[in-house]
């Protein structure tokens, strides 16, 4: 019989964990699969731990990493995906605004031969204009820069072939986004459409702050496009620049003076604007090839639960 592990990274979801463990084990005992599923306690401060404990006590099929401090989402997800055991991984969030019932259409999916399979929120709800406006606008941006391009980068409701996660977890690379790997690894890959239903309970964990840095993490993980930037606005204020010096050569022909101050002061601010953008992006770069060099963990387990019969 194969064998399905679901990866539920979690964060301060004493509200939520029981419930997605209810409407998860009543959907996995349904079908013909058997299933392990393993919650990541990412350094929760309220009751998730004790209470992702009690249900591991009473069913050995669930199982729970708890890490040392919160890590941030990828970190709980490679600590989930690098306990998996299962032919197929699927990653989902616990808010249950991934309906665990989608992971049938997955599932036949996968039987089909994809290896990846992505899903695509139709609708949303509960979600605000303004993040619904910048997933879209991050996604574009995303694929303009991406040397690997994906088509659906908006959330980590993915299922992976056990095939695919190896070859994912083999890459070396600190901090890895999983949203851009699915296009690096490449193999046949599909996706579904769901409607996002709202939180069951408890409230989102990403703030303004926490989106930035993935949406740059993201970017930089995957792409070298941006240090080509410099370049191309260079190019582009050379040019600039030698047609306002045919102009004021043309005037100068005419006998038509122009006060050069006016344009010496707003110059100045926008070259200098330019280079901190510039060493801006440089500086992301070098802040990855920093953590790289370091070689720490991408995570830090405190206690796993369930894991012994591996």
């Amino acid at each position: 019989m194969k064998k399905i592990s679901i990866v539920v990274p979690c964060y301060n979801e004493e509200a939520c964990i029981e419930t997605f463990y209810y409407y998860a084990t009543n959907f996995l005992n349904s079908i013909s699969y058997d299933y392990e599923i393993i919650f990541v306690n990412d350094g929760s401060v309220d009751l998730t731990a004790e209470l992702g404990q009690k249900l591991a006590t009473v069913n050995n099929k669930v199982k729970l990493i708890n890490l040392s401090k919160n890590f941030g989402q990828e970190s709980a997800i490679l600590a989930g995906l690098e306990h998996a055991k299962g032919d197929c991984a699927v990653v989902m969030d616990c808010d249950l605004q991934d309906p665990v019932e989608l992971i049938a259409e997955m599932l036949a999916k996968w039987e089909k031969g994809y290896k990846i399979v992505h899903t695509k929120r139709s609708q949303q709800k509960g979600v605000s204009w303004f993040k619904k406006i910048t997933s879209k606008l991050y996604s574009f941006i995303f694929n303009l820069l991406s040397e690997t391009k994906t088509k659906l980068i908006e959330g980590d409701f993915k299922l992976y072939d056990r095939q695919v996660l190896d070859e994912i977890l083999k890459l070396p690379e600190k901090q890895k986004f999983f949203r851009g790997l699915t296009g690096f690894v490449g193999f046949k890959q599909t996706c579904v459409s769901f409607n996002r239903p709202k939180r069951k309970a408890g409230k989102t964990k990403y703030n303004l702050s926490k989106m930035i840095n993935l949406g740059v993490d993201g970017v930089v993980s995957n792409s070298n496009k941006p240090l080509m930037l410099p370049f191309y606005f260079g190019s582009v204020l050379s040019a600039i620049a030698g047609i306002v010096f045919t102009v004021f050569t043309t005037l100068l022909m005419f006998k038509i003076y122009l006060p050069l101050t006016a344009w010496l002061f707003p110059t100045i601010i926008m070259l200098f604007s330019f280079v901190f953008i510039f060493m801006g992006i440089h500086n992301f770069y070098l802040g990855k090839i920093y953590n790289q060099t370091k070689n720490r963990p991408d995570y830090i387990i405190e206690s796993k639960i369930n894991f012994d019969n591996d």
